[in-house]
């Protein structure tokens, strides 16, 4: 176990504070989950808040209140590219940045954010992502968008911002895609192996 995803309902950037609050609550149970099993980090995931628009400054306030506790206790928590309307890279830039803690980092998933916005977009948003990456990543080599077609990641180009930033962390294989699980899986750690030598 290297890695757990949560996903709640609570938006941490509300304008409502008792949803904010119930949002580090459940983040914080999490934080108790994962020293119970041996996990040295997990992903909280940023749900949309019914009355407000993605904030930086109440997300960051909300996830200092997660990460401060998280640090007690040594896990590191991950904020990943996954929903388009609440976790674009680059606010979860700007989040991480304005936290500003050794213990909140980016989990940049490969494919979510091609599957939603234009090329430059997805690419410049998971390069910024790889600035803050630390323990986990999640490889994809391709994903459904939104209409059901399959966009393809550039894997040479994903990988370069993986080395450049000089990221050693783990890397997750997620075949998201129609066809053979077993088979997309292991063609993924085969296209890893090439790029990580």
């Amino acid at each position: 176990m290297v890695n757990i995803a949560v996903d709640g309902e609570h938006s941490p950037y509300a304008t409502d504070r008792a949803e904010r609050d119930k949002a580090v609550a459940f983040s914080r149970q999490w934080v108790d989950a994962a020293v119970a099993i041996g996990s040295p980090c997990i992903r909280t995931n940023l749900p949309a808040a019914k009355d407000s628009k993605p904030k930086v400054e109440r997300t960051a306030d909300s996830l200092s209140r997660v990460v401060e506790y998280a640090a007690a206790k040594k896990i590191v928590v991950n904020l990943e590219n996954d929903n388009p309307l609440s976790e674009d890279p680059f606010f979860l830039v700007k989040v991480i940045e304005k936290v500003n803690s050794p213990w909140l980092h980016a989990l940049p998933d490969f494919a979510n954010t091609l599957a939603r916005y234009d090329e430059k977009h997805a690419y410049e948003g998971i390069d910024a992502m790889f600035a803050h990456a630390y323990c986990i990543s999640h490889v994809k080599d391709g994903e459904p968008d939104e209409k059901g077609k399959l966009v393809h990641v550039d894997m040479a180009k994903t990988f370069g911002f993986l080395k450049q930033h000089g990221y050693k962390g783990y890397l997750s294989m997620e075949f998201d895609q129609p066809g053979d699980p077993y088979r997309g899986t292991a063609a993924l750690i085969e296209t890893t192996v090439k790029y990580l030598s």
